[in-house]
């Protein structure tokens, strides 16, 4: 056996920065585009129910990403990131009401035939949802700052995916109101800019070989997150049947939420 083979991450050279986003790179193709479900969805496939049910589930983690941003600043001691990356939670929850992500994300839902009152109430929201997101949260919450920045790193993969998912929708579905989509629209300006000051933060703070690979490893436990939602959502509804009723916030069969005893803990946390 090599003595390279024997050696640990921690003992190991880091790689040139060329060959580091590479690897971060490569992880584009565990994206969650390439899902059965997201696939039919791009195919023109999908039924309204299954739209419903996608976009009711996909909001739970929509209004959940505002808690990984603020998780992330808690966690980072460095002031100039802080400045920066809070315009991730401005971006998301706007600046007043009626303006932000989480609301066009609701405008999304009523455009495809789903209430505010159905999105916000939760009851669709699938515990395999729920518990992914969860983890995600807590991962954010749990682990050093720049793994969980280096999580958000699926965004170098999103805007391809936006741009196909766009036509799809206003190609295929066309029952669905244009206007609805502007999540999307926005999403393919914000969503760069935010990818290229996180590989910044990635590939100047991962200095060994050992944050290198968390680093990866990160980015690859987003995938599965995003991968288990659309597990989930193929599924269907496979809510517990039990006192409350599925869906039932107070129910038995959901998690606790990102700070309850159901949350997920993060890997190697």
């Amino acid at each position: 056996m090599s003595t390279n083979a024997t050696r640990t991450f921690a003992e190991l050279e880091p790689v040139p920065p060329e060959v580091f986003i590479a690897e971060l790179r490569d992880q584009g193709t565990r994206y969650h585009d390439r899902h059965p479900f997201h696939r039919r969805m791009d195919a023109g496939e999908l039924t309204r129910e299954q739209l419903a049910r996608w976009v009711a589930n996909r909001f739970y983690y929509q209004k959940c990403i505002p808690l990984k941003d603020a998780a992330i600043l808690a966690n980072c001691p460095e002031v100039e990131v802080r400045r920066q990356w809070i315009q991730r939670i401005i971006d998301h929850d706007g600046t007043r009401e009626g303006t932000g992500g989480i609301e066009s994300w609701l405008r999304l839902g009523e455009a495809l035939g789903v209430s505010r009152a159905e999105l916000v109430s939760e009851r669709g929201v699938l515990p395999g949802v729920r518990y992914a997101v969860d983890a995600y949260v807590n991962f954010a919450r749990q682990r050093p700052w720049v793994e969980a920045v280096a999580s958000s790193l699926t965004e170098l993969f999103g805007p391809a995916a936006i741009r196909v998912r766009l036509d799809a929708l206003e190609r295929h579905y066309g029952w669905i109101d244009p206007a609805g989509l502007e999540y999307f629209r926005t999403r393919l300006v914000q969503a760069p800019r935010d990818a290229d000051y996180a590989l910044e933060i990635v590939t100047d703070r991962c200095r060994t070989r050992e944050q290198q690979a968390a680093a990866v490893a990160a980015l690859r436990f987003k995938t599965e997150v995003l991968w288990a939602q659309l597990d989930a959502i193929e599924r269907g509804d496979t809510h517990p049947v039990g006192p409350g009723g599925p869906g039932r916030p107070d129910g038995p069969g959901r998690s606790e939420g990102p700070d309850g005893p159901g949350a997920l803990a993060a890997p190697g946390a």
